[in-house]
């Protein structure tokens, strides 16, 4: 039979387990290890403060400013904690609901208590798509991936020299004219039609140095869906990564689990997180790839900080060439939307004259405009 203390000991367990899946339902990252950590935190700081466990649990179940919000709220709603630890009931096997939350001793009623916190987990979505991605926890990338899927890009169009059958445009003389003598002469409609158009080739080209690390998996995902969803409206999608060496990856992200798809990606790509050499890379592209046909007149993007170890001048180069050839050229550079960001790298300074479009590519969001950029090119 339980002892009574052991009991005890138990019942409090439970219930800040409780408060840890009641965080991860608020949209906190609240990992097995730091649910681990903060019990162990309790344990040692006495059950009986409550000012301890609510400095405890801050420490250890918040990964960064924004979840320290979500984390007051949740922690008045779970703990009706005036007079010592815990007084509200029990976990339930599963993550308790909002409604299931008992309101503070505030105040307020139970409908607004819940309500404040619904609200919170609304925009929690919001946030994180605004977030820089480089500095999201393991928690925070997941649901970021599951996010990628609200992005649908649509291909660039552009005009064939075949004509189609339309509502308006310029006479269609050879139909009207067949239309007449099926008709035995008698005069009829006249008709339409304008210059056809199809999707414009898209090419991705991807920094995987050391200095892109931290956004070459959500670019990566990002050009997955690129490809995916331009397989599905009739568009063409190539993928290359750029770093010490040129890799091509279109195969790989033809695969259409994007986890499957990034795993083969890893597998094909030789020089992560290794250095940058912007030039040579882009050179060799052009020799093998882009001026036999796969770069002209497509829209060309190019995902990098301008961080180049090489000659500055090849780059420029290598830029005047594509720049020659290609429809677009858009640079993506991960830092251009941050605060006091100025444009100083030699990689940058050296592609720029030859770039269309420079915007920003670090978060959701911005990942959402490019894919609207790249549309209307």
């Amino acid at each position: 039979m339980m002892a009574p203390a052991d009991q005890l000991l138990r019942g409090a367990d439970e219930v800040l387990l409780g408060f840890t899946r009641a965080l991860r339902a608020a949209g906190v990252g609240v990992t097995q290890d730091r649910a681990h950590g903060f019990l162990s935190a309790v344990a040692l700081l006495g059950l009986d403060d409550q000012r301890a466990t609510y400095l405890a649990g801050r420490a250890t179940l918040c990964a960064g400013p924004d979840d320290l919000e979500r984390y007051d709220q949740v922690f008045e709603a779970w703990f009706n904690a005036r007079d010592g630890l815990p007084r509200s009931r029990p976990a339930q096997p599963g993550a308790p609901t909002f409604s299931e939350l008992p309101a503070t001793d505030g105040g307020a009623g139970d409908g607004e208590a819940s309500d404040e916190v619904v609200r919170a987990m609304a925009s929690d979505t919001e946030v994180l798509r605004h977030r820089d991605v480089a500095g999201m926890s393991p928690a925070e990338r997941a649901r970021l991936a599951g996010m990628f899927a609200t992005i649908r890009p649509r291909p660039p169009r552009r005009r064939t020299a075949r004509h189609q059958a339309w509502h308006r445009g310029e006479v269609d003389a050879s139909r009207t004219l067949r239309g007449s003598l099926r008709r035995m002469g008698e005069p009829g409609d006249i008709a339409w039609r304008r210059r056809g158009t199809r999707p414009r080739r898209v090419v991705l080209l991807v920094d995987v140095s050391g200095s892109m690390s931290g956004y070459a998996d959500p670019l990566l995902r990002l050009a997955h869906r690129f490809t995916q969803v331009g397989r599905e409206t009739g568009g063409v999608v190539e993928t290359f990564t750029v770093g010490t060496r040129l890799t091509h990856l279109t195969r790989a992200l033809r695969l259409r689990d994007p986890e499957r798809a990034l795993v083969a990606a890893g597998e094909t790509v030789p020089d992560w997180s290794g250095g940058t050499r912007l030039g040579e890379t882009l050179r060799f592209f052009l020799d093998r790839w882009g001026q036999r046909g796969l770069a002209r007149g497509a829209v060309v993007v190019v995902f990098s900080d301008g961080w180049e170890r090489g000659d500055p001048s090849l780059l420029a180069e290598q830029m005047e060439r594509l720049r020659r050839i290609a429809h677009r050229v858009i640079w993506v550079n991960p830092h251009r939307g941050k605060a006091g960001y100025e444009p100083v790298q030699q990689g940058v300074l050296a592609a720029l004259p030859h770039c269309d479009e420079f915007i920003a590519g670090h978060s959701l969001a911005t990942y959402a405009e490019l894919a609207e950029v790249v549309s209307r090119a």
